[in-house]
């Protein structure tokens, strides 16, 4: 399973572009996202079972960020993720608002 692909094809369909790590385009509202970290959750028999994945999901925009990021929220939710944290930031250099959310899956 890739982990990428699944966050893609869950935030995809709120009609803002979805890009790993860095987005290239022109629009004014985009999503990126990223693992920050990754550890063995489940081990049996020095195995590891499943794995622990945290990702940040970024919400970028010139404007109003809110509505787009409720839905990210519920849309992770509902596709297994659980929300750690959230910060509200604004880019001085870029004039962008900015909300990071972080949250946790285990495979």
């Amino acid at each position: 399973m890739s982990l990428n692909k699944m966050i893609i094809d869950t935030l995809k369909p709120l009609g803002v572009p979805v890009a790993f790590q860095t987005y290239e385009g022109k629009e004014k509202m985009y999503i990126t996202f990223f693992e920050y970290n990754q550890f063995s959750a489940l081990n049996a028999d020095d195995e590891e079972q499943q794995t622990a994945h945290f990702i940040q999901v970024d919400v970028w925009s010139k404007g109003d960020y809110t509505t787009i990021v409720q839905q990210v929220k519920e849309r992770m939710l509902e596709a297994g993720f659980r929300r750690t944290s959230e910060v509200d930031l604004f880019e001085q250099e870029t004039k962008t608002y900015h909300k990071a959310i972080r949250f946790s899956y285990v495979c």
